[in-house]
């Protein structure tokens, strides 16, 4: 089937060219438009007690938009509240607007004042919110920050499109140099770019196709642009590197093509279908974040092995005269080869030692916190992150932990409801509740003085949705959802982790033909990925290094970035292995023995592998420039992953532990053996 296509696509070269111009025409134009279509929520479990409360509180009285402002000025100066109140008045006469509060000054500072604007829903809210805080910004006496509702969703979704320009620009120039770099030549080096550019273009039309049938968060343009684009560079190298190989002894440049097609094409192929088994793992979460990026990661991934398999064939058949041969390798091997000799002499050694070090890393993972945080997520040059610094300056009051919501079906007067009452007083951690809304159901605001995080607040959440009462009491709020999704992931986590093992294990076994390298290669790479994780708790979480970050200490890793950087991480180091194992076992099969097997396999892969992980250290440390600390947070894991799996793991711990197996690696029972001779008579 290979043969096949990669065969196809090398005699018509044009004819897949204009196809793939017409695919990626048509996926730009209607992929762009995604920015419109984007929602900031993460987090929600459809179904759970949380969500059910917050849907019954939407029906019985829908909360209407609402803004803020502060005006940081002195609130007794006299220009300054007149201009206050000036904008008041006209605020009031705006369409769309339904009440504003008078300025009030900060008992705090003195020095601030706040307004508050709730508006009419309905399709022209933008239009109001927008006119409302345009009125705002005319304030010239003192600076103003204006934020909420529409007005925050815009915000994290020019954020989004920001951070992906901002990244392209800062590494798309460094990855040609270091594609020329690598390739010595501009044709070869712009191969794995052109890739990458459809890869990206693609993305943004997956992701409007699956904004038509799901919610798709502003998150999925970083990551989902970050793993397609990842991908094309890892498979652009892959197939141009062994095509100049091959160019090396065949006659022509389709012999050449012909062979690189089934053998990188073949790695291609099964590296694929690994990342899209991991990303796979996603979809058993009910969340719908998680499973549309799950989705949108495995239609990322297809799209970038269909150009992988087709177009770039179809370009090297076009331009491989082009491209210069790749040079005869040294008569003793090269620096990766010695590396590998070396590793050989003392595998236990190195195997403990490495293991060891990356153990070290992952240690602050025990001390994980999951959080939805707050606009500390976004750069301080919005204005939701101004106003929320501003409200924690001068209005501190207003700045305390959200409380957790109690929806109550009993009439607020009730006896009932009065008991139930002192009884939430009564848990630990409450310090006092209101009563926020009456009406067919009734709304209590338990306050509690430690964040929503915390182990408190969650406790808090537990034991008041054990309380006894005569009728149905549901319980939500932040607090709540954080303890819903987080016993949701403790849940649906083993049948991710199943679905992951499983596809890994059954592809990697197809591949290979045994069931040890299967096996130590989720092993190795669960190393370098909880190493990564780590370290991303240390410096986000705990504050290590975070102004390095342009951030501070955040008490809590964002919900979203452990099990995206866990599936995406996984995801990339099972590539490198399938790269890896790939040669190794050539040389297996061409009958080396197995430590020079090894040392041989690492040597015509050593140079590719730390190139494309070089290449995605950098598309991925652009990502680091971003606004939102969740996409800063998944860089940095993705970066750190990516580096130490091509250095410690693929440089050490796979030659010492296959040294260690010998003959072993590519053990299988006898009935394995013949159905894995079958697959690949019909592969």
């Amino acid at each position: 089937m290979l043969r096949v296509v990669t065969g196809w696509s090398i005699r018509r070269p044009r004819t897949v060219l204009v196809l793939w111009l017409i695919a990626v025409a048509v996926m730009g134009s209607a992929g762009f438009g995604i920015f419109e279509r984007l929602v900031s929520d993460v987090g929600t479990v459809p179904g759970s007690e949380s969500e059910r409360a917050w849907a019954l509180m939407s029906r019985a009285e829908p909360s209407p938009p609402a803004l803020t402002a502060v005006i940081q000025g002195p609130a007794t100066d006299p220009s300054v509240l007149a201009q206050a109140n000036a904008a008041v008045a006209d605020l009031r006469r705006l369409p769309g607007v339904a009440r504003v509060s008078d300025p009030a000054p900060a008992p705090a500072t003195g020095n601030a004042l706040l307004i508050s604007l709730t508006l009419y829903s309905g399709k022209n809210v933008e239009q109001a919110a927008n006119a409302a805080a345009e009125r705002l910004h005319h304030i010239g006496a003192a600076p103003v920050s204006v934020a909420g509702g529409p007005l925050t969703d815009d915000e994290f979704n020019a954020q989004a499109q920001s951070d992906v320009q901002r990244a392209e620009l800062l590494t798309t120039p460094v990855v040609l140099l270091l594609l020329l770099v690598v390739f010595g030549g501009l044709v070869a080096a712009g191969l794995p770019l052109i890739l990458a550019v459809v890869g990206a273009v693609g993305t943004f039309g997956v992701l409007y196709a699956i904004s038509t049938v799901t919610d798709v968060s502003v998150y999925s343009i970083q990551v989902a642009t970050m793993l397609s684009v990842g991908l094309a560079v890892d498979y652009g190298l892959l197939i141009v590197n062994r095509f100049r190989e091959e160019k090396a002894t065949a006659p022509d440049v389709v012999s050449a093509l012909a062979r690189a097609g089934v053998t990188a094409g073949r790695t291609v192929a099964f590296s694929g279908l690994t990342v899209v088994a991991v990303l796979a793992g996603l979809l058993v979460f009910p969340d719908p974040f998680l499973r549309s990026m799950g989705f949108a990661g495995i239609a990322v991934v297809a799209v970038v092995v269909v150009a992988a398999l087709t177009l770039l064939p179809a370009l090297l058949a076009l331009a491989g005269r082009r491209i210069s041969p790749a040079k005869p390798a040294a008569p003793r091997g090269g620096v990766f080869a010695a590396i590998a000799r070396a590793v050989q002499r003392r595998p236990l050694f190195t195997t403990l030692v490495a293991a060891a070090a990356m153990a070290v890393l992952t240690i602050p993972v025990l001390d994980l916190r999951l959080g939805q945080i707050d606009a500390r997520l976004l750069p301080e040059s919005t204005q939701t992150r101004q106003l929320h610094d501003a409200i924690a300056t001068h209005f501190p009051e207003l700045n305390r932990p959200n409380p957790i919501i109690v929806v109550a079906a009993g009439s607020s007067d009730s006896p009932e409801l009065s008991a139930l009452r002192s009884l939430i007083d009564a848990v630990p951690g409450v310090t006092g509740t209101e009563v926020s809304r009456t009406g067919e159901a009734t709304v209590l605001h338990a306050f509690v003085g430690e964040p929503a995080h915390s182990r408190v607040a969650r406790e808090a959440v537990t034991a008041i949705r054990a309380l006894p009462a005569p009728f149905e009491v549901l319980v939500t709020g932040e607090a709540a959802m954080l303890v819903d999704y987080q016993s949701m992931l403790r849940d649906r986590l083993p049948y991710a982790v199943a679905v992951i093992l499983l596809g890994t294990l059954v592809l990697l076994f197809l591949f290979t033909g045994s069931l040890i390298l299967p096996v130590k290669a989720v092993l190795t790479n669960m190393l370098s990925i909880g190493a990564a994780l780590g370290v991303v708790v240390w410096v986000f979480q705990q504050g290590h290094l975070a102004g390095w970050f342009g951030t501070t200490r955040l008490d809590a890793t964002h919900l979203s970035v452990p099990v995206l950087v866990g599936a995406i991480a996984f995801g990339l180091s099972v590539d490198y292995e399938v790269f890896l194992l790939s040669r190794i076992r050539e040389r297996w099969l061409a009958g080396s023995a197995s430590d020079r097997a090894v040392a041989e396999g690492l040597q015509h892969t050593g140079r590719i592998i730390t190139s494309a992980a070089l290449l995605l250290v950098v598309v991925f440390a652009g990502f680091l420039a971003a606004g939102f600390v969740p996409v800063k947070a998944i860089g940095l894991g993705l970066v750190l992953a990516v580096a130490l799996d091509a250095t410690i793991v693929r440089l050490l711990l796979v030659p010492a532990t296959m040294t260690m197996f010998g003959r072993y690696n590519w053990w299988a029972p006898s009935p394995l053996r013949r159905l894995h001779g079958r697959f690949q008579s019909t592969a």
